[in-house]
């Protein structure tokens, strides 16, 4: 039987793993990273292309600023270009009582980097205005952007195997287990690789992995719907996306400069998890093409050459798994972004790569923990 071993070993090969890959690699830790199908093919490579950090979890954009830092770095940092452009993120909304949250999310003290402007009215419309009547208000990011996710998790496993990381497509993990103080990762085609650190990065698949180490969480699983137009001249730099509770009226676009604009929101499909099969909802088309109509009318013409879906992990509070085991020593998770993972991707790596070669990480990602959904004692005895 092979075995190869390494410092650490990465069970899953989207913009996280192949991330934290390269970040480790960087610090001169040796890397295994295993990924069943291609480097990016799920979450990572057909999400929206969002890189944003207005709108998040006020504990999250520690870690969401840590990233952007990078992001502006990216072309020189792994010497590829993932298309980032920095032009500016609107969140908009239909009602006045909105318009008072977005004023209070641009308050908070966490928001403060962002330099978020607050526009209603007729200075809204007068900046913006290809903006539908409905629309009556927004808070403006002048410093988030778009790039191109089907480019990222690619380039940083390119990049970390420049370094000297194994990367292996392809290969199905069939079990995981710590062996004395190592772990022992078996693929489906007999293969071993060991290490003192594993980092499971497996995306909606975490769940199943973190489980077998008896630590399970809720994840569910959905498929985003994505669509995209035929190319029209480059007018709509800003990305801007609907800030609402009403889940028919979620929808967000970013046009690209060869003229084509991106669309996503509105109802998600179930993915198929055992054939590993992503599906389009046709009412979220249909829903995507009127609420695009309602907030830029403009583009009611337009035609829709492609749809796509995704397969993502979501937990119950919206936020990831992120950090060390709590009952394994040398396991560390980040998994379960539930669909806004895109913008993080390099600051996870990054942090990641801190917290396993040294042992701690300067960005707080205590709210990630995967103990939050630890049983207490009694009902872990029941359920045993």
């Amino acid at each position: 039987m092979s075995v190869q071993k390494a410092d650490v070993v990465i069970v899953g090969g989207g913009v996280m793993g192949s991330a934290t890959a390269f970040f480790l690699r960087s610090r001169g830790q040796s890397v295994i990273l295993l990924e069943r199908d291609q480097i990016g093919q799920y979450a990572s490579g057909v999400n929206f292309g969002n890189v944003r950090r207005q709108g998040r979890f006020l504990g999250q954009l520690a870690l969401a600023n840590r990233s952007w830092e990078l992001w502006k770095r990216l072309p020189e940092l792994i010497d590829d270009d993932l298309e980032f452009i920095p032009s500016g993120h609107m969140r908009v909304c239909y009602r006045e009582d909105e318009i008072a949250e977005l004023e209070a999310y641009a308050a908070a003290p966490e928001a403060e980097q962002l330099d978020l402007k607050i526009y209603r009215g007729a200075e809204l419309h007068q900046r913006f205005g290809f903006l539908g009547p409905d629309v009556k208000g927004g808070s403006y990011a002048p410093h988030d952007g778009h790039a191109n996710p089907r480019l990222a998790a690619p380039a940083f496993a390119r990049a970390a195997r420049r370094l000297g990381a194994q990367i292996e497509e392809r290969t199905e993990v069939a079990e995981v287990q710590k062996v004395g103080d190592d772990f022992q990762v078996t693929t489906t085609d007999g293969r071993q690789f060991h290490a003192a650190q594993l980092l499971i990065t497996a995306g909606a698949w975490g769940q199943k992995l973190s489980a077998q180490f008896g630590e399970p969480v809720p994840l569910d699983t959905h498929g985003p719907q994505m669509a995209v137009t035929e190319p029209v001249p480059y007018a709509l730099p800003t990305v801007i996306g609907v800030y609402t509770k009403v889940p028919e009226e979620v929808i967000y676009f970013r046009q690209i400069p060869r003229g084509n604009i991106v669309i996503g929101g509105g109802y998600r499909s179930k993915p198929d998890m055992l054939n590993r099969r992503a599906y389009v909802e046709p009412r979220s088309i249909l829903n995507q093409v009127s609420q695009m109509r309602r907030l830029l009318p403009g583009v009611g013409n337009l035609n829709i050459i492609r749809v796509w879906s995704g397969i993502e992990g979501y937990l119950p509070d919206s936020l990831p798994v992120m950090g060390p085991s709590g009952t394994v020593d040398g396991l560390f998770y980040a998994f379960g972004f539930c669909g806004h993972g895109f913008q993080l991707g390099p600051g996870v790596g990054d942090v990641m790569a801190e917290l396993l070669a040294t042992g701690s990480t300067s960005t707080p990602i205590e709210p990630f923990s995967i103990t939050r959904f630890a049983l207490p004692a009694e009902q872990r005895s029941q359920a045993s």
